[in-house]
């Protein structure tokens, strides 16, 4: 068989408001939402659907049977976007919805031994620029690289970089869209922190990525795309963002590109054999107890597995692990539930000629 990397891919990992309340040092739990002033609101919404919460929990714990899965898979790379600020920042943005952790809790990204945060969304700068170069400080001495932020628009453009055992690297580039809900004053300026704004999804931007990410690419390496963008509900997935999508492979070059921002999975596309994942879904959050949208069963999350070959970029295989978030921890989903998340991902991703079956230990398999 030839040489092959693994890499595991989730959506939104949200460690803010409730989680951060039950991890060993939680932070202030003030907020300045409309309806919600403390975050341990949060908490008590979680536990009067599934239960009492024993906090504080372990700095592993939100992870749940995720960590039995990564130790399985022992993939070469763990990327995750993380749509959460790690700061002790009160510079509130004024948007409504503002998420931190407390940078003591910083364990709780070790603990799965995440190689990489993508930073490009619409909550990293939720507590102003200081929040997010402290946020980059905080993962920097945690030993986690980050992608798609930096103290100016260069420092956001620049991938990170990820060395694996068979001498090659892995190169992941995040990109944020307004689409995504990301206010276009967040963007990153030459003298001014921020993320890495995509102004349009345009062929002009198509060709700046090219540039950079082929001027950045050795024999061997694998291009990682994580990109943030579109709405929070809905399946639909526009035109635009298909072309895009295929530019980013077509001309930049890239083996994986890796969608986030929807609460719950979208459709996979396989193109050139190489994956596409409009929308990962949610991975960890605090939404338990919030009603609205339960069409889409937000609580249901996967780990993708997408695993390639070295030296040409082609993809083997794709492994989906669906789970289940229930008092802020992940478990194994049920047969039931794997049923359902396989029959919607068919669904929808037939549209561009994948199909996603059901195994027999609840995993789903990707087919194209």
């Amino acid at each position: 068989m030839a040489e092959s990397i693994t890499l595991f891919l989730c959506g939104d990992v949200m460690l803010g408001r409730g989680i951060d309340q039950i991890l060993p040092h939680p932070g202030d739990p003030h907020l300045r939402e409309l309806y919600v002033g403390s975050a341990k609101t949060y908490v008590q919404l979680a536990e009067r659907v599934n239960g009492p919460i024993a906090a504080p929990v372990d700095f592993s714990d939100v992870w749940g049977d995720a960590l039995a899965e990564l130790q399985r898979a022992a993939p070469h790379a763990r990327i995750i976007n993380l749509e959460t600020s790690i700061t002790q920042s009160r510079d509130y943005a004024p948007k409504g919805i503002n998420y931190k952790m407390n940078p003591e809790n910083i364990a709780c990204l070790t603990a799965a031994k995440v190689d990489c945060c993508a930073l490009a969304n619409n909550h990293v700068l939720d507590f102003g620029e200081a929040g997010l170069c402290e946020t980059m400080d905080v993962l920097r001495q945690a030993g986690i690289r980050s992608a798609g932020a930096g103290s100016s628009a260069a420092e956001a453009q620049v991938p990170a970089v990820i060395e694996v055992t068979n001498g090659g690297k892995i190169l992941v580039f995040a990109f944020g869209c307004g689409s995504s809900g990301i206010p276009p004053e967040w963007a990153a300026e030459r003298d001014r922190p921020g993320v890495n704004l995509l102004r349009d999804l345009s062929n002009r931007t198509l060709a700046a990525i090219t540039q950079s990410a082929q001027s950045a690419r050795r024999k061997g390496d694998v291009l990682v795309s994580s990109i943030h963008w579109g709405g929070n509900w809905g399946y639909r997935i526009g035109s635009d963002e298909v072309r895009f999508a295929h530019g980013l492979i077509d001309a930049a070059g890239f083996d994986v590109v890796h969608g986030h921002s929807s609460h719950h999975p979208k459709a996979i596309e396989v193109y050139r054999n190489r994956p596409i994942l409009y929308g990962c879904g949610d991975f960890i959050n605090d939404y338990e107890g919030i009603g609205g949208y339960e069409e889409f069963r937000g609580e249901l999350t996967l780990m993708y597995f997408p695993r390639l070959d070295v030296a040409s970029g082609k993809l083997f295989e794709i492994k989906l692990v669906p789970l289940k978030i229930s008092r802020f921890q992940l478990h194994r989903a049920t047969r039931e539930d794997a049923v359902w998340l396989s029959g919607i991902l068919e669904r929808e991703s037939a549209t561009f000629g994948t199909h996603v079956s059901l195994n027999d230990d609840n995993s789903l398999a990707v087919r194209w």
